[in-house]
């Protein structure tokens, strides 16, 4: 690993940092900044909601002066672009940063080495990779978007045991207990956007938001797969959509009063081919990434579920598990999606395993191809 145990340390500050922004920096990436001189944190910062002021300003300008010989902790290559604000490595410069330690190098095309490059060339010691991998999990919904036009997709589950989400008659509040829905809460804090289908909001009218107080500065963008506008305008959803981010991804040909009359409620429409499961999924994502969307939660239920695992567009699993069984009486967390043979099962790496009260919540990350055949 380069760097020396304090630039671990310092590092690791920097990233608690950019994990703070997770959720309300999009559509840039959320980066922590550390600015250290002679052992003594000067100036520490992180993204700000909507993407700005980067995280090296802030800090720097939270040191003044005694920035001048001073090592920044970046969690990210400074970016050498001109976008909303000035390049932050001209901000570095300007300061007389004797240092900067990076994490993870900018996958954008326009920074990509060439952030690096100009701080060296202004007499700037670099160091690269500290902690890299874990600045390139911080990164993932950023990077994702970049190179794959569509956000990272984590899919949320809660079930019991045998994989049930409701009893028969649908009943299905609360199959997990309150710690569990604490951390599905925290959860959707971390992501920019939750997403569900139009059942789950006839089903259950949720508000999609995250009930913890102070846990983010901004609201979670909600958004419904509901391709010709089924949702009634007097769900919760539509209610309070003039105050909290509200998007639907619709049919094209989606009925025009419907689409005049959600308009008027204050939600935003985005309008994707058509497809089998109501709309073209693939497309609707890379439509949420055109908007900024960098990291995506969906909540459900079994058919968009079914459908994204079926399209290999779910990037992470979160399963919340419940230790009970319902049986076959119950509905399945996964609607049917066409698997004839074990070759052509979704495969998944296990990352984490957390208790929670009486319930489990198991991480999972898509097993590379190779892995998975």
């Amino acid at each position: 690993m380069p760097g020396t145990a304090d630039d671990t340390a310092h590092m690791r500050a920097a990233l608690a940092l950019a994990r703070r922004g997770l959720g309300t920096a999009w559509p840039n990436p959320s980066v922590g900044c550390v600015v250290v001189r002679d052992g003594r944190v000067l100036g520490r910062a992180h993204t700000a909601p909507g993407g700005r002021p980067h995280a090296e300003p802030q800090a720097l300008a939270m040191a003044g002066e005694a920035s001048r010989g001073a090592t920044a902790y970046v969690t990210l290559e400074p970016c050498c672009h001109w976008g909303r604000t000035p390049p932050c490595t001209d901000a570095l410069i300007a300061a007389g940063v004797a240092r900067v330690v990076t994490g993870a190098r900018d996958p954008d095309p326009r920074v990509d080495g060439t952030g690096v490059a100009r701080l060296r060339a202004a007499g700037i010691d670099v160091t690269e990779g500290v902690l890299a991998d874990e600045a390139a999990e911080v990164l993932a919904g950023f990077a994702t978007r970049l190179r794959s036009g569509r956000p990272l997709v984590t899919l949320k589950l809660a079930s019991t045991l045998d994989g049930r989400i409701a009893t028969g008659s649908g009943e299905s509040r609360w199959i997990t207990g309150a710690p569990a829905r604490r951390a599905a809460h925290a959860l959707r804090g971390t992501h920019d956007a939750v997403l569900v289908g139009v059942g789950t909001v006839a089903a259950d009218d949720p508000d999609l938001t995250c009930r913890l107080e102070g846990f983010r500065a901004t609201p979670v963008v909600r958004i419904v797969a509901d391709s010709r506008l089924r949702t009634s305008l007097t769900a919760r959803l539509v209610a309070g959509a003039g105050d909290t981010p509200t998007w639907f991804l619709m049919r094209e040909d989606a009925d025009p009063d419907r689409q005049r009359a959600f308009r008027a409620a204050g939600a935003k429409l985005f309008a994707v081919p058509a497809a089998p499961s109501g709309i073209d999924l693939a497309q609707g994502l890379a439509e949420l990434a055109t908007a900024g969307i960098t990291r995506l939660l969906v909540e459900g239920g079994a058919q968009i579920a079914a459908a994204l695992l079926r399209a290999a567009l779910v990037d992470r699993l979160a399963w919340f598990h419940a230790p009970a069984a319902m049986g076959g009486d119950g509905w399945p967390a996964v609607a049917p999606f066409g698997v004839r043979g074990l070759d052509s099962m979704p495969r998944f790496v296990r990352r984490s395993v957390t208790s929670l009260g009486e319930d489990l919540l198991s991480t999972f990350e898509r097993a590379p191809a190779a892995a998975a055949r």
